[in-house]
């Protein structure tokens, strides 16, 4: 039987868990419901599938990095499709399934986004093998999962008839509806549109030929010219620059006739926002949750997260408080989508704020700043043992482990004027205070 190829994508920014989440460290890799990211947990509800193969992903240039550093954690064999530009999901699922059939022919996609929440994990991989039995047969099947509330957020699917291997026919797929409507979408029976899918990469590069074949042309272009190095697949700029920026709802989900959608009883959220991140939380007798360096007094149903300062908060309800070292949310639990409309007030400013964290992390180093004068700037370094850099012309105290230069090592408690840049590799794990004179 043909292998299954488990691909997670692993793209977009989410700007609604601002200031967590930005651009340079998207959601899908922070740990913000335990102690693995949302990306890491959909590694691991999929890598022991009967019959997966490998661990397929598909996002950009500027992510590649964090998405080896989790996953390789996780010891999975694994490509990384590199995206040369953003096109929207068919592309980036189209070139992921001509690099399936590169492969195995008749190899089956279980095509994953990478910042869910499954709170059931064997529920989802009873699911997921029901679904990639029923697109052995040419459907493209995707997750329908029973609605818990009449959510606004998500889009809906209205199921048909029943087919055989315990899926149904999609009768249609619905917008993000208003609050009445969604009353409606229930009573009716509908169900969350999940984003998920399963499908034989020969199935879905066929639907492309019919009704986007710039998509399937570009994308098989893109692979079979395409550049490997090591786990890293580069797609050719060129041929991928061809395809059209079109989701895969639009280009092929509304439009084929083999839509198929297999009912999920999982417990399932998008993390679209604070308040779902709330909602999947573990939370206290008084409804809140908490994460970091935290106190909280005569509260009820508040989240409050963490990775800088502490934060007490005293008789307050309902709130969200996000804490990073260099900003601070406040916002009612209600009004968690409000934070979109501040993050572009701060991006119209041509604040760097929006797009970036103080702390840059990157090769196994974290570099903080501390502080900044007209004469000097002060950050502190953090390396991963093992972990190579480039310190800049400066003067360095080693605050702990021990790094290693070319005919020198700077122990703990070292300290050292560099009048050139040099290149140094944690002993261990290792801290060093660097001073840059401006």
């Amino acid at each position: 039987m043909a292998a299954i190829y488990p691909v997670i994508l692993c793209g977009g920014s989410g700007t609604r868990l601002w200031p967590a989440s930005r651009a340079d460290r998207p959601k899908q890799f922070l740990k913000l419901i335990g102690d693995r990211s949302s990306f890491q947990d959909t590694i691991l509800r999929v890598m022991d599938l009967p019959g997966a193969d490998e661990i397929v992903v598909v996002t950009g240039e500027a992510m590649a990095e964090l998405v080896e550093r989790q996953a390789l954690e996780l010891g999975v064999r694994l490509t990384v499709i590199i995206e040369p530009e953003a096109r929207d999901s068919a592309p980036a699922i189209a070139a992921a399934a001509a690099y399936v059939q590169s492969v195995s022919p008749d190899g089956v996609v279980l095509m994953l986004a990478a910042d869910h929440h499954i709170a059931e994990p064997e529920m989802f991989r009873e699911a997921a093998l029901v679904a990639i039995e029923a697109s052995r047969t040419g459907l493209i099947v995707t997750f329908g999962v029973q609605p818990t509330s009449p959510a606004t957020g998500f889009g809906y699917i209205k199921p048909g008839g029943v087919l055989p291997g315990g899926v149904k026919a999609v009768a249609a797929f619905v917008e993000k509806p208003d609050l009445a409507t969604a009353k409606a979408y229930i009573e009716d029976g509908y169900y969350w549109n999940s984003g998920n899918f399963a499908f034989t990469a020969r199935t879905l590069l066929d639907e492309l030929a019919v009704f986007e074949p710039a998509i399937r042309d570009g994308a098989i272009g893109s692979v079979r010219d395409g550049r490997r190095d090591g786990v890293r697949l580069h797609l050719d700029r060129e041929a991928f620059a061809t395809t059209t920026k079109k989701s895969l709802d639009y280009a092929v989900m509304e439009r084929t006739s083999r839509a198929a959608v297999a009912p999920a009883a999982f417990t399932w959220s998008d993390l679209g926002a604070w308040d779902a991140i709330w909602e999947a939380s573990i939370r206290d007798a008084q409804g809140n949750a908490a994460s970091g360096d935290v106190h909280l007094i005569r509260s009820k149903g508040v989240l409050v997260r963490s990775t800088g300062p502490f934060v007490g908060a005293i008789g307050v309800e309902d709130l969200l408080i996000v804490a990073e070292p260099d900003a601070v949310l406040v916002c009612r639990r209600d009004d968690a989508q409000g934070v979109k409309t501040l993050v572009d007030v701060l991006k119209a400013s041509g604040r760097d704020i929006a797009h970036r964290h103080a702390i840059a992390i990157s090769g196994g180093v974290e570099r903080q700043p501390v502080t900044k004068s007209a004469r000097a700037e002060v950050q502190i370094w953090r390396m991963e043992a093992g972990a190579v850099a480039s310190l800049p012309s400066s003067s360095i105290q080693v605050l702990d482990g021990e790094l290693v230069a070319e005919g020198a090592t700077y122990a703990a408690g070292a300290r050292e004027d560099l009048h050139s840049p040099t290149l140094v590799r944690a002993a261990s794990a290792s801290a060093v205070l660097v001073t840059t004179w401006l």
